[in-house]
């Protein structure tokens, strides 16, 4: 099985957000706040022309992606989905050694607090909790949890 990592392109929009919308409908604690057709038409219009996306391959099939980007001075992991019949094999690894190898400054995140699988894996790869928020803040109106890396703890 060979894994790839690549920048995403304009024509990787839908598969993309069929990840996306297929691992959100995995967690009961957030629902969706917007509709297939609009979930798609993000992907579409705003994500992939915003750039810095990037996608993992697993034998030819899109398996997972992350998206990044700078806000208000910081880098931000904004998304980070794998496919769940390819969760555990290295996907999410592979797209996190993509954002954060090389990185001279640090990375924020924000997570669901009832996401117990991704914080785990998160702090597994050095990301440090700042602060829990009581959800005001997203589109779910969920608790979530905000999480930095530093290139320094990293391991």
């Amino acid at each position: 099985m060979t894994l790839a990592i690549r920048a995403a392109q304009a024509a990787d929009a839908g598969a993309l957000a069929g990840i996306y919308l297929a691992c959100r409908r995995e967690m009961p604690y957030a629902p969706l706040a917007h509709g297939d057709a609009a979930v798609h038409a993000w992907f579409a219009d705003a994500l992939l022309p915003a750039g810095d996306v990037w996608l993992a391959e697993r034998d030819g099939e899109i398996a997972g992606f992350a998206a990044c980007s700078e806000r208000d001075g910081q880098f931000w992991l904004d998304q980070l989905y794998v496919a769940a019949r390819h969760q555990g094999s290295g996907v999410g690894q592979a797209l996190m050694e993509q954002i954060l190898t090389g990185r001279p400054r640090a990375c924020r995140l924000q997570v669901f607090q009832a996401n117990a699988g991704a914080r785990r894996f998160y702090e597994a790869h050095g990301f440090q909790l700042l602060s829990l928020g009581d959800g005001h803040d997203n589109e779910e109106r969920c608790p979530d949890a905000l999480y930095q890396w530093r290139p320094d703890t990293k391991e």
